[in-house]
């Protein structure tokens, strides 16, 4: 039997797979300094328009937040460049003054959308980037051919701002004896624009505007609350498989395929963690994901299992489902392999997951029945999960 586990991970060899769908420091580089020039320029054009152009009482300032897979930490390069782009989502948040029974004024979402357009639109002119206007629920700027900025624009009442603030501020005071240090800290936070961690945990009645002028309730924290509950419980090898399926779906569709978080989904809930084995904790979610990705997938711990995460329509669920079924099939048929077919499990490898699986036969190594045996699943104690937003 073979072992597989140093083609995914390797201790930072440079052709294992989680090193090599690891953005470059260069990209992250770009993504950063893009996102603060994005933020800082919308920070001073929305606060002047919140007045002129969305009518509100007086001035306010927005709050940013990184949020997506940089805030899950599951980011990767595309398999196919173009069309697949990395991309750095960034929150973009504003305090609304006049707030209806339940959401902000109906006519401000199509004209808050409007004018962070317009101001990109000019920020652009300055800078070899695009801005794209194809996404019906961000805006979005494309800085290179390799990646861009999106950016959902929320929305939640000026007073609920307030309420968080004074309350972090009060819950840093208490965790710490010297008060004024703390107070710093968030006043260095909001001259920025970008709240801490736990700014964003107790904020609530978020919407978000859509290119069409309406407005839908959302709150982009739970599923990554959710998300770190899971990773404590199951260890850092739950993000790095979902990297790994990541970097799967983006081989075999180069447009479209199973969301990335329909795949940390159906991921997380079946997961078992298994010490020094990536292999085989990736060949037992593809089993899972060969049955789920054909139906609904809910999870009660995002939002009490209201939304169905998997968007694909019936046939494309079927197309996914067998494509998963067929990535169980070659990891498990491969790491039974004998010695004189390890070339053969790396082909197995590299028609599910492209090139970037290095053809390297050193990193495969082999297992007697007898330590595949002795593998258990990695057992750690279930956090202590205080009330969040994630249920």
């Amino acid at each position: 039997m073979l072992n597989l586990h140093k083609l995914f991970l390797n201790d930072d060899n440079p052709i294992s797979l989680d090193k090599v769908i690891t953005p470059t420091d260069d990209q992250k580089r770009q993504l950063q300094e893009a996102k603060n020039v994005i933020r800082d320029h919308l920070r001073k054009s929305i606060r002047e328009a919140t007045v002129t152009v969305l009518g509100m009482s007086h001035m306010v300032s927005p709050r940013f937040r990184t949020q997506g897979s940089w805030a899950y930490r599951t980011c990767i390069q595309g398999a196919h460049l173009p069309p697949q782009e990395m991309d750095w989502d960034f929150g973009v948040y504003l305090p609304v003054t006049a707030w209806e029974d339940t959401a902000p004024p109906r006519a401000m979402a199509k004209l808050y959308f409007e004018f962070v357009e317009h101001s990109l639109t000019e920020l652009c002119l300055t800078r070899p980037w695009i801005l794209d206007r194809t996404n019906n629920r961000c805006v979005r700027v494309k800085i290179a051919s390799w990646g861009h900025i999106d950016l959902p624009l929320y929305a939640a009442p000026e007073e609920k701002f307030q309420h968080v603030s004074e309350r972090v501020v009060l819950d840093s005071a208490k965790a710490s004896a010297n008060y004024l240090r703390e107070s710093a800290g968030l006043e260095d936070y909001s001259d920025s624009g970008e709240m801490p961690n736990d700014f964003w945990v107790l904020m609530e009645e978020i919407h978000v505007a859509k290119r069409d002028g309406t407005w839908q309730k959302s709150d982009p924290e739970q599923v990554a609350n959710w998300f770190d509950d899971r990773v404590t419980e199951h260890t850092d090898q739950l993000r790095r498989v979902c990297r790994y399926l990541k970097a799967w779906r983006d081989h075999h569709w180069e447009i479209g395929g199973p969301s990335s978080v329909l795949l940390m989904i159906i991921a997380s809930q079946s997961f078992k963690a298994i010490r020094g084995r990536d292999d085989l904790a990736l060949e037992n979610v593809a089993q899972v994901l060969s049955q789920k990705l054909s139906g609904e997938v809910r999870e009660v711990g995002i939002d009490f299992g209201e939304e169905d995460f998997n968007r694909l329509d019936a046939a494309k669920r079927t197309q996914a489902a067998e494509k998963a079924r067929e990535l169980y099939q070659a990891i498990h048929s491969s790491r039974h392999y004998g010695q004189g077919l390890i070339a053969s499990a790396i082909q197995n490898m590299r028609r599910q997951f492209g090139n970037r699986i290095a053809n390297e036969p050193s990193l495969v190594s082999i297992d007697t029945a007898a330590e595949v045996r002795s593998v258990e699943p990695v057992r750690v104690v279930a956090p202590a999960v205080g009330a969040t937003k994630a249920g």
